[in-house]
């Protein structure tokens, strides 16, 4: 047992090892090439996987990340970022305000707007969250409640999600062994090879059919763990409405982030 776990324990450390490399060399590339005069907003990410150089937008902290190869020069990387300012600048610009979740803010829930309706009162015990057809009702003794509010929005989203994913999940003979939702920035859902999908907490602000089309795509990868054409075909058999959930994925996905800190 102990001589197993020494390789073990030696891969560990290199690993560590190499991310603080990595990490003390980000930040030695901030100090010495000026990228905040290119723009406040962005940050650069030197990764061991990426090819290429790339500018990764990220909705929800509002900044571009750039992407530097680990074994790209900062210099390069300085480059590029400085032929690309205009569209750093524009791109940032256009990115939407975050909404939060305050009396009187309208959200879509399960593909419906709903108001939220917030009822102060310092004497209640505890905070009571309901949904009904048009509003988010809160009762509540916090003076902000959004916090309250976003634990149940992802509770609701679990059930939602769970109930769905079981369903699909029946209609192709196949086991979830677990259902996680998280508050993701980079997947909206995933499958395992042992049956554990995850999804984003934040689907619950897409619409139905978008909704139930990244379910389906993660149910289907009880049976194909891949995207060949099998898997494809049973994903789309899944969706409810194939073409319009994947589209409005594709070209508005974005938009989910906006929702909630």
């Amino acid at each position: 047992m102990k001589k197993a776990s020494k390789p073990l324990l030696s891969s560990k450390l290199k690993a560590q090892s190499s991310k603080e490399a990595l990490i003390e060399r980000e930040e030695k590339a901030a100090s010495r090439y000026p990228f905040h005069e290119i723009s406040p907003h962005l940050d650069i990410k030197i990764s061991p996987r990426a090819k290429r150089m790339a500018l990764r937008v990220e909705t929800k902290e509002r900044s571009i990340k750039l992407v530097i190869p680990k074994r790209a020069s900062i210099n390069s990387a300085y480059e590029f970022a400085l032929k690309n300012k205009d569209w750093i600048k524009q791109t940032i610009a256009e990115i939407p305000s975050q909404i939060e979740f305050t009396h009187g803010t309208k959200i879509p829930v399960l593909g419906k707007d709903r108001t939220i309706n917030i009822n102060y009162n310092s004497t209640l015990r505890k905070t009571d969250i309901s949904l009904n057809n048009n509003e988010i009702i809160v009762f509540t003794n916090k003076e902000d409640a959004s916090s309250r509010i976003k634990r149940f929005l992802i509770n609701l989203a679990k059930t939602e999600l769970s109930a769905l994913a079981h369903e699909k999940a029946e209609m192709i003979d196949k086991n979830i062994q677990k259902i996680d939702v998280k508050d993701t920035v980079s997947r909206w859902g995933s499958c395992s090879h042992d049956g554990k999908i995850s999804f984003s907490w934040r689907l619950i602000f897409a619409p139905a059919e978008a909704m139930d089309y990244v379910v389906a795509h993660e149910v289907a990868h009880l049976s194909h763990l891949d995207h060949s054409p099998a898997f494809w075909k049973v994903c789309e058999a899944l969706s409810k409405q194939y073409g319009k959930g994947s589209g409005w994925m594709r070209k508005n996905s974005g938009e989910l982030m906006r929702y909630g800190s």
